[in-house]
Parts: structure tokens; sequence; C-alpha cells
């Protein structure tokens, strides 16, 4: 069992199954909103344990489309922690137990700041994986 939370113990939750992904967004939205690293976990693969209605959604203007999920008390950033979809990502930085996900890949770089080192090998895309 994976144990989550937010900064202030507000939100808690557990995944009964390790992420299948981690990556890390340098992108300015990502990095303002706190979400920078993030894991992908499955809708099924999350119980929550308290909190779900202390769990605020930022939904952004277009063209973003993905809603941000932050702890309504501490502000701790969770991803997209209230999506409806099958798999979504959720802030790596909400999870208590250490997990055998590593980073698999960096989106982007091109917007990285000057003052941040990438320090691991994980492939380096400038945009969107998809995209390069």
């Amino acid at each position: 069992m994976i144990k989550g939370s937010c900064c202030c113990g507000s939100v808690q939750f557990e995944l009964t199954a390790e992420p299948s992904m981690m990556g890390t967004c340098h992108c300015s939205r990502c990095r303002k909103l706190g979400t920078g690293t993030f894991v992908f976990v499955r809708k099924e693969h999350l119980t929550w344990i308290k909190g779900k209605d202390q769990v605020a959604l930022y939904q952004p203007q277009a063209p973003y489309k993905y809603g941000r999920c932050f702890c309504k008390t501490c502000g701790s950033s969770l991803g997209e922690i209230l999506s409806e979809e099958d798999s979504f990502p959720i802030a790596a930085n909400a999870l208590d137990t250490d997990i055998g996900t590593r980073n698999k890949f960096h989106e982007f770089v091109a917007e990285k700041p000057s003052w941040y080192e990438i320090c691991d090998s994980a492939k380096q895309f400038a945009g969107h994986p998809e995209t390069g």
C-alpha cells in the first residue's frame, strides 16, 4: 500500500498499486502550480482515506484543459487527483511511501529556467513527449 497526503494531513489517500510512470514537466504553468514531478495512477488504484471534500480544483482557461487540484487548507499541490479519467497524473510530492518508479522523462525542457539543472539521465523533450 502506498500512502499519500497533503502537508497538513487534511487530505489522505492510498494507492493499491505502484504508479505506472513518473515524469517531470518544466513548463511555467506546472512550476507555478507546484506539480513539476508527477506519477500516473489508475483510478481503480486510488482509495480516499479522508479529505476528498478538502480538495479544490483550479480549472484553467483555454488553451489549457487540465485542471489542477490542491488542499484547501495548506495549498499542497495534488496534481489531477479528482480526475474521472481511467489514468491520470498526481503530484509525486504528495506520496508519503517510497515507490520503485523513477523519472522516465522531462517535458517542456525548452521552458526550463536557467537556474534549474536536470540531474538524471531520463529522456528529454522540448515539448510534450509525443510532439518532441
